[in-house]
């Protein structure tokens, strides 16, 4: 019942640790190792697995440290201290064993982690000597002569090295001795020897006190009696041919095979030299799977021998003859290992779902293998079938990471069934294989794509209000609203209030629709610039740079984009990994050039100087305007001159009363289409057919605005070889400042010629 209960919660702590395990991130670290007496009291320490595993005191209540050997140890969560949490016999872990350890892994979450620890559990001498039998039966012939030995039943110590069976004694006697031998195992048993004659007349029975004695410190022993019973003659006993039989069996050899055959000899004649054999202090075990054969002393198996079971079986066989005398001899049967054991490829922990775009070297799941053989037999080595973006990272303790190998993505592939093979090194080799299915999540790495890159529509005018005018359409391969599309307009050649009036986009639909109805004499066309965009979380775009995390390499994540600066400045910071970790940083000023020579200005940090464009262009205006002021007051004095010098009156007629004169307003009404706004005064002679201009002193007022020059007709003549948009929107303003003089200058020219 104990045993059942004790089974029960064996499992219970596996099926928890396993759970826990399950949530792993993280590699496996290497294994720790203890070493306790067994037997210490519930609550005793073993070691600080906080300070070992380099975790601070205030990490333990977040980090939550969790092992699987709970029947027999806790972590103190306190301190970290490695505590005794139960009775730690050896000999009921161990057996005979001369290493014992219990091995065990410990869980720390946040980060997850696996350590492996080891406890040595050494010996104490908490075991005295026992016999099997209650006492030991000889009879021996009072013709044995001194010198006869008598081997006889050894005892059993579960304790090992010093603290096993040493030596054997028995009380002071006249006829006996004892002697300690050991057998090839390494086990110690007792020896009788007959040292004076017996004499059946005189004493037909003896009894001694047989006391086996460990080396503990104080020695524990143990007792039997030996019950002696003095037979007639039977001079010569039984002699076997070897002390010792040595043997070697392939395991898995079928029932029956033979093993050997063991040979005693008598000098006797008749019954007394009839020899019989039999099998001596041989395990229940044992003498299942062995089969004596009394009268020929031919051994067979009786079972199947499975080296992971045992190795080794030490037989232990007597010779009777006449049922007086006996002899003994040990047979060793090897048990030589065969590959009869696949390999096991167990998941302890795998991710349901992988997200696409996921770094190189990611643990997805982690794998452990198990051969049962030994040897070559039991290496194993694991890999993966198919040609896929993952492979296998071996840690410790046959546990392997599986991780990212390459690239995934989900819009070219959702999902991988991995095949993982593990194969031993026997003669032939074992193979076993596990699959599982991987699946991709999806990332919103992809931003939505138009059918087509320019659309080009033609609306008649008067169209119907509300009318559908023209349809977009633009798909994007990821799922859900990392895949849904909406439309707008982000752009057009209108004023944002005006365009609201003229169109609008469906946002679900794409569809664009007609706000009001068209006038091809108002508006002969449309460029409107539409967005797709998804739904996803984010829609933005990677960054520019990327850093490798072992490496320290800087590079780029993807191309140089129109938005993206050309002067770039990053901070990188390095971190070791001690307690407390230590970390600096530095700063990474990049500059993106067509050459060294126009990259070195940009790498100082030094203010911006002055642009010498913009100093240089202040120049150029303030000495244009000088010069145009000085040719104004030239143009003026001359025709001032040349009137003056005119003798004939209507050469001022222009100012008297009596000419047909008309004057002009100072801005016409109708500039804006056209008409230059300047004033001036026409004059008509009635007697002249000539026609002259007067040119009045332009004032502040009347000096056309440089905005309403740019939209004379004349801006064709300054800008013939450029795009006029292009040259409103050039970078080089005093371009511009010439064009607009040299156009004020052909004004002024024309006038002078009249």
């Amino acid at each position: 019942m104990l045993r059942s209960s004790r089974k029960a919660e064996t499992m219970k702590s596996q099926v928890s640790f396993l759970f826990l395990l399950s949530l792993l991130c993280g590699a496996i670290s290497q294994q720790i190792h203890y070493s306790i007496p067994e037997e210490l009291a519930k609550g005793s320490r073993v070691g600080n697995l906080a300070k070992d595993l380099r975790l601070s005191v205030q990490e333990l209540p977040t980090r939550k440290l969790r092992i699987s050997a709970e029947d027999f140890f806790n972590v103190s969560a306190e301190n970290g201290d490695l505590l005794v949490n139960g009775r730690i016999d050896r000999e009921q872990i161990c057996g005979r064993k001369l290493e014992c350890a219990l091995e065990f892994e410990m869980v720390a979450e946040n980060p997850m982690a696996v350590f492996h620890v080891s406890v040595a559990i050494r010996d104490i001498n908490d075991n005295a000597p026992q016999f099997v039998a209650k006492g030991i039966d000889l009879e021996i012939c009072e013709s044995a002569l001194p010198g006869v030995k008598f081997p006889l039943d050894s005892a059993l110590d579960a304790d090992v090295e010093s603290n096993s069976l040493k030596t054997y004694s028995i009380n002071h006697n006249e006829h006996f001795s004892l002697s300690t031998k050991e057998s090839p195992d390494g086990s110690k048993y007792p020896e009788l020897l007959l040292e004076k004659p017996l004499d059946r007349e005189q004493q037909s029975s003896h009894n001694l006190i047989l006391t086996a004695t460990d080396g503990g410190d104080p020695p524990l022993s143990g007792t039997t009696q030996i019950r002696i019973q003095v037979a007639d003659a039977n001079d010569n006993a039984p002699v076997f041919i070897q002390d010792t039989y040595r043997v070697s069996l392939q395991e898995n050899v079928p029932w029956g095979t033979s093993v050997l055959r063991v040979q005693a000899t008598d000098q006797d004649e008749g019954v007394n030299a009839k020899i019989t054999y039999a099998f001596l202090n041989a395990p229940r075990s044992t003498r299942l799977l062995f089969i004596l054969d009394p009268s020929t002393g031919d051994i067979t198996t009786n079972g199947t021998l499975d080296f992971e079971e045992a190795s080794r079986y030490t037989l232990g066989i007597e010779a009777k003859d006449g049922r007086v005398h006996t002899a003994h001899c040990n047979v060793q049967v090897e048990i030589v290992d065969e590959n009869d054991n696949a390999p096991e490829v167990t998941f302890m922990s795998i991710s349901n779902q992988i997200p696409e775009g996921s770094d190189v070297g990611t643990v997805v799941a982690l794998i452990k293998v198990r051969d049962q053989d030994s040897g070559q037999n039991g290496l194993v080595t694991c890999y993966i079938q198919e040609e896929v973006p993952f492979k296998l990272e071996s840690t410790s303790k046959n546990y392997y990471n599986l991780v990212i190998d390459g690239a995934l993505d989900r819009e070219q592939r959702a999902e991988y069934n991995i095949t993982i093979t593990a194969t031993d090194q026997g003669t032939p080799p074992l193979s076993s294989s596990s699959s599982i299915t991987l699946h991709i999540g999806d990332v919103n790495d992809n931003a939505p794509v138009f059918e087509q890159a320019s659309y080009m529509v033609h609306v008649a005018e008067n169209n119907p209000p509300g009318a559908s005018i023209a349809q977009v359409s633009a798909s994007d391969p990821d799922l859900g609203p990392n895949g849904h599309v909406s439309y707008s307009i982000v752009a057009s050649d209108l004023e944002p209030r005006a365009l609201a009036s003229y169109v609008s986009v469906s946002a679900q639909s794409g569809v664009v629709f007609a706000q009001r109805a068209f006038d091809h004499e108002q508006l002969r066309a449309l460029e409107l610039t539409l967005q797709a965009r998804d739904h996803g979380s984010p829609a933005s775009e990677p960054g520019l740079f990327s850093l490798g995390l072992r490496t320290g390499e800087v590079r780029t994540a993807r191309a140089l984009g129109e938005r993206d600066a050309a002067r770039q400045r990053l901070l990188v910071a390095v971190r070791d990994g001690g307690q407390p970790p230590l970390s600096a940083t530095a700063t990474l000023l990049l500059v993106f050039a067509d050459s060294l020579q126009e990259a070195l200005p940009d790498l100082s940090d030094d203010p911006t100087p002055s642009d010498p464009q913009a100093e240089l262009q202040f120049y150029l205006v303030v000495a244009l305007a000088l010069i145009s002021v000085l040719f104004l007051l030239a143009v003026i004095l001359a025709v001032a001159l040349h009137l003056r010098r005119s003798s004939r009156p209507t050469a001022w007629g222009c100012f008297q009363p009596g000419l047909s004169s008309k004057s002009g307003p100072k801005i016409p009404p109708n500039y804006s289409e056209g008409t230059l706004p300047y004033s001036y005064n026409l004059c008509v002679a009635s007697h002249s057919a000539k026609t002259k201009f007067d040119f009045h002193n332009m004032t502040t007022d009347t000096a056309p605005p440089l905005d309403l020059l740019l939209e004379g007709p004349s801006m064709d003549v300054c800008a013939s070889n450029e795009d006029p948009e292009i040259a409103h929107d050039s970078p080089f303003p005093y371009h511009v400042s010439f064009c607009r003089l040299k156009f004020y200058y052909f004004i002024l020219f024309s006038i002078v010629r009249h």
